[in-house]
């Protein structure tokens, strides 16, 4: 053979060789990062805790027989074209056996859920369909979203065979990711990690989707992620992480197992998933308080108000309709609220009129005394007159990088201490403020267990 008969086409396969060596020696921290670089190709996130939560729910999805309760992750936006559906592609090929669903039926869940193959990961889209119009129709649906955030959860039903209706009861704990409109029923809202997704500005560019071309990419990140997840799976169920401050109950279930796997990583992750957590927690509890939260919030203006300890009912109601950002004026189909109305939204805490001597008269009305328990119990302290908080500006940012925003992507990240915990969390600083626990004492008081 001539010489240009032995010539034979070099082939690189570094990148291939990369994807095995990564698949047989898996680095947390760098497998972690690689699925966050991964999802901000193709997702306009509101912001980097938003992308550090899904990288690291996806992530705990690997260890689902580690943890005692697995959160739902929501992505939630105002209006459509906001990402939701992406973030739901996205996520498919990096998880545990995935289930697209939409508009599915309580039965084919189930079935999914109790597959003797594995949990399920459900990506369950259009989530808003299921509690619009159609919601008694899917309570079963909601039922399983709610329970199976429990590990051992079980799901009952009633089923008719023949003339005999027998009950049963199945699996229902699995991860869920959930996308749609509005918000969701609050009991599955307390359960869910929220992602308040909003349109792309002209300034944000995010790749296109294609999934025959991408969905490989990320089926690679699959393989290394099991690969991982098999390699710490021991470690996995002894790690008990250390909760930040503000994050507790139903916060601290749904971010235990997230903060656990942000352990297992190592790096920057401890630090950048306890600041995601705080942030999320904090954005959470902005939204409109309900109605009932409401009514408390402005009984606590009006007797701050008025400087007394008894009210009759026709001032406290005279007073509430005068709240022109309330809806007191209107509440009954465009009518005020009444005596009655206002006793029944109050006889749920715990609260009923009584008769009292004012202004030499016996009448029926409330006291300071009667509300102060439901306000303690439900609105957030009111800092003392002429107090303001201050607020401490965080600009430390995580150890091993350039600035505060390099590589994770999250800015203004607090440093952590060791306080007897792996990856403490250093609490806020400034005037007010327990050096211990972080709590602004005039208001807050100390945390449990703080002196």
């Amino acid at each position: 053979m001539g010489e240009a008969g032995c010539l034979m086409t070099e082939i690189d396969r570094s990148d291939e060789l990369r994807n095995w060596y990564a698949e047989d020696n898996p680095d947390g921290a760098q497998l972690i990062e690689d699925v966050r670089a991964f999802l901000a190709r193709f997702v306009a996130y509101p912001s980097d805790h938003a992308l550090a939560a899904h990288t690291l729910w996806i992530a705990h999805t690997w260890l689902m027989d580690c943890w005692e309760s697995t959160p739902r992750i929501a992505f939630l936006s105002p209006e459509p074209g906001s990402g939701k559906s992406r973030a739901l592609e996205v996520t498919e090929p990096l998880v545990p056996r995935p289930v697209h669903a939409v508009n599915t039926t309580s039965a084919y869940l189930f079935r999914k859920v109790s597959d003797a193959d594995g949990l399920p990961t459900i990506l369950y889209d259009e989530i808003d369909t299921v509690f619009g119009p159609k919601a008694k129709e899917n309570e079963d649906i909601r039922g399983m979203l709610n329970a199976g955030h429990r590990k051992g959860a079980m799901a009952g039903r009633c089923v008719v065979r023949g003339k005999l209706v027998e009950t049963e009861e199945l699996p229902a704990y699995c991860a869920v990711a959930l996308a749609g409109l509005d918000d969701l029923p609050d009991t599955l809202m307390s359960r869910s990690v929220l992602i308040r997704m909003r349109r792309r500005s002209p300034s944000e560019h995010v790749e296109p989707w294609r999934h025959r071309i991408n969905a490989p990419q990320g089926e690679q990140i699959h393989r290394r992620l099991a690969a991982w997840a098999n390699s710490v799976r021991q470690q996995a169920e002894e790690t008990w992480p250390h909760m930040p401050a503000g994050v507790e109950d139903r916060d601290a279930d749904v971010w235990e197992p997230l903060l656990a796997v942000a352990e297992l990583a190592g790096g920057h992750w401890p630090q950048t998933a306890r600041v995601a957590a705080v942030t999320l927690v904090t954005d959470s509890k902005a939204t409109p308080p309900s109605i009932g939260v409401q009514l408390l919030r402005d009984l606590r203006t009006v007797f701050d108000k008025r400087g007394v300890d008894r009210l009759p009912t026709e001032s406290v109601i005279t007073d509430l309709k005068e709240m022109e950002e309330s809806p007191w004026a209107v509440i009954r189909r465009g009518e005020p609220l009444d005596a009655r109305g206002l006793a029944n939204r109050l006889k749920k805490y715990g609260i009923s009129p009584d008769l009292q001597r004012m202004d030499g008269q016996v009448l029926r009305g409330y006291t300071r005394g009667q509300l102060s328990d439901a306000w303690a119990r439900y609105l957030a302290p009111e800092p003392p007159n002429g107090t303001v908080t201050a607020v401490t500006p965080v600009t430390s940012h995580v150890r091993g990088t350039d600035s505060p925003s390099d590589r994770n992507g999250v800015t203004d990240a607090p440093e952590c201490r060791n306080n007897g915990h792996v990856h403490g969390f250093k609490p806020p600083k400034g005037p007010g403020r327990c050096d211990d626990c972080g709590m602004h004492v005039p208001t807050q008081g100390h945390r449990a267990g703080c002196g």
